[in-house]
């Protein structure tokens, strides 16, 4: 029996099998849970459905997070379905492409609205329609970055985005901590997923990421997902208001001898 072995969930945000959301899932899927997914639109559907077979998944529902009334609905639905949850994890995120990319200062209000609308604000409206339908004992996950942190060139808005979700994050772990539901948050290092790509320059950032890294490498879904499943299981069960680190060590490093070495030598070319 798997340590999510009788757990029930809904993840919000897997959107093909090569990203974050569907590693965790994965995760959770092989250790025993039974997980709701939602999509966002019909293009969203026809991806979603076939993945959420693989695991065997009751419930396969449209929602659009920035719809309160939609958010509540999915709710309603996994109520009915499984009874109480015991697990939601948060994987939503969008920003314009245009305000990825060139100077921050030029974000419009519409990009700044939409992009933590989406990607910040859906965090406490799904927490709010959760809380009534969870187990004590359960788990809430969102997924951040640490351009929350630290100004990562073209992350641009959804730095701005990640740090509101990382700040909701830990005034709902206090909120829903009165009825023993746990709020965390996972910041992955850079891995190349479908929506890594629409940041412009990626791939040199995973290359700084690795010469960075004390492990030498980039980080995997694999590490992700195995780190996802720990936060949605009973393995945290006194983890509250953080934040998990999963970059291989980057976060730790301020300039490692490896990039040190690479600058020389191209000033020596």
């Amino acid at each position: 029996m798997g340590i999510m072995q009788g757990k029930k969930g809904v993840i919000f945000g897997v959107s093909n099998n090569h990203g974050i959301a569907y590693a965790i899932a994965k995760q959770l899927f092989d250790e025993g849970a039974d997980i709701a997914f939602t999509y966002a639109g019909e293009v969203m559907e026809k991806r979603v459905t076939p993945l959420a077979q693989e695991m065997n998944s009751k419930l396969i529902i449209s929602c659009d997070v920035t719809k309160e009334d939609e958010v509540k609905h999915v709710f309603e639905e996994c109520e009915k379905i499984y009874g109480k949850l015991d697990f939601v994890v948060h994987a939503v995120a969008f920003a314009n492409k245009e305000d990825l990319q060139g100077e921050f200062i030029n974000t419009s209000k519409a990009g700044w609205d939409l992009a933590l609308g989406v990607s910040s604000y859906s965090l406490i409206s799904i927490c709010r329609e959760a809380r009534p339908v969870m187990n004590e004992g359960g788990s809430v996950l969102a997924l951040t970055y640490l351009g929350s942190e630290f100004c990562v060139a073209n992350y641009n808005i959804m730095g701005v985005a990640k740090a509101a979700l990382e700040a909701s994050m830990r005034y709902l772990a206090m909120d829903m901590g009165k009825n023993g539901i746990r709020v965390n948050c996972l910041s992955a290092g850079p891995i190349k997923t479908l929506a890594a790509r629409g940041i412009s320059g990626f791939d040199h950032m995973l290359k700084a990421a690795a010469l960075k890294s004390p492990l030498k490498r980039n980080t995997s879904l694999e590490d992700v997902g195995k780190a996802g499943m720990y936060l949605a299981s009973p393995l945290s069960s006194g983890t509250t208001g953080e934040i998990l680190y999963v970059d291989c060590g980057c976060r730790t490093v301020y300039a490692s001898i490896d990039e040190i070495e690479v600058i020389k030598s191209s000033l020596q070319q």
